[in-house]
């Protein structure tokens, strides 16, 4: 599908790609690129690439495709970093779960002869590195892409065409969408996790032990989400600001209406609450996102 590849960030996300990339026979080479020596020296143990480099712009030479699957915050200095780089009709690409921030960070730095197909794979897990990647992890799960109405019509496709070799379903969806889309269906879930996980640490050192010694599945699963990337979610938070803003101000309001109806015992309330929200999982299932 393509010559070469370039993975500029091989952490779950690169590696993963890197994975499925060779399952399906997408690309003739993979050039891996990331800051770390220590990171890049084990991709190449791993051999999740054919040229590794800790300079982005070198990575980046003579790639048909070239995937960003860094922080937010770091995607407007990378793509800066490679501008020189990149060779006429080149497509860019990333994995970033806010979309107009990165669009407003990497658009400046493309080239006219290069095309940008912004892009976010809604899948995960909460462990990150080269080692935490596996060629399944896309499989049946929702790609999101958000080109501009400019965008280049075959660049398009191509990357359709490859996040669908990947495992992926593709959908096309406006940039400020889709940030509002997964601020209630990502981003406000992991804030809530965090913040559950940090109010235990917060309890009494014998409560604390206990806590964590008789965690319920509820609590367990708070506890998988608290532990992804940090950096990564503190990006996600400062990219796509208002979109979680908004979503956080909604819930604070639904939070303070279930404490009233507790203090006020207003069971059938409650239990109306319980069954309407309990077919949102019912839903979730059918659409085999579980």
């Amino acid at each position: 599908m393509f010559g070469r590849i370039a993975l500029i960030g091989i952490g779950l996300i690169g590696s993963s790609l890197s994975h499925a990339i060779r399952r399906g026979g997408l690309a003739a080479e993979i050039s891996v690129s990331t800051r770390s020596q220590e990171t890049l020296d084990r991709a190449a143990e791993l051999k999740l690439g054919d040229h590794y480099s800790t300079n982005a712009a070198k990575a980046v030479e003579g790639a048909d495709l070239i995937i960003l699957s860094v922080p937010l915050g770091a995607m407007g200095a990378v793509a800066q970093s490679i501008k020189g780089s990149l060779k006429p009709g080149a497509i860019v690409t990333d994995a970033g779960s806010s979309k107009a921030s990165v669009i407003a960070d990497i658009s400046p730095h493309i080239p006219e002869d290069v095309h940008l197909v912004p892009g976010h794979p809604i899948a995960g897990t909460e462990y990150s590195g080269p080692d935490a990647g596996f060629a399944t992890l896309f499989d049946n799960r929702w790609c999101v892409l958000t080109p501009q109405a400019y965008t280049d019509k075959n660049a398009i496709e191509k990357v359709t065409k490859f996040w669908t070799a990947c495992g992926s379903n593709i959908e096309i969806m406006d940039p400020l969408h889709h940030d509002k889309v997964l601020a209630i269906t990502s981003h406000l879930p992991q804030l809530i996790a965090y913040c559950i996980v940090d109010t235990a640490t917060d309890l009494e050192s014998h409560l604390q032990s206990e806590v964590i010694k008789f965690s319920a599945s509820g609590f367990r699963d708070f506890t998988r989400l608290a532990a992804s990337d940090p950096v990564m979610w503190r990006d996600v938070c400062l990219k796509n600001r208002d979109a979680v803003l908004d979503v956080l101000s909604q819930f604070t309001e639904d939070l303070t209406a279930l404490r009233r109806s507790i203090r006020r015992g207003e069971g059938e309330e409650l239990q109306k609450i319980f069954t309407r929200t309990r077919a949102i999982r019912r839903d979730v299932i059918d659409a085999n996102q579980d």
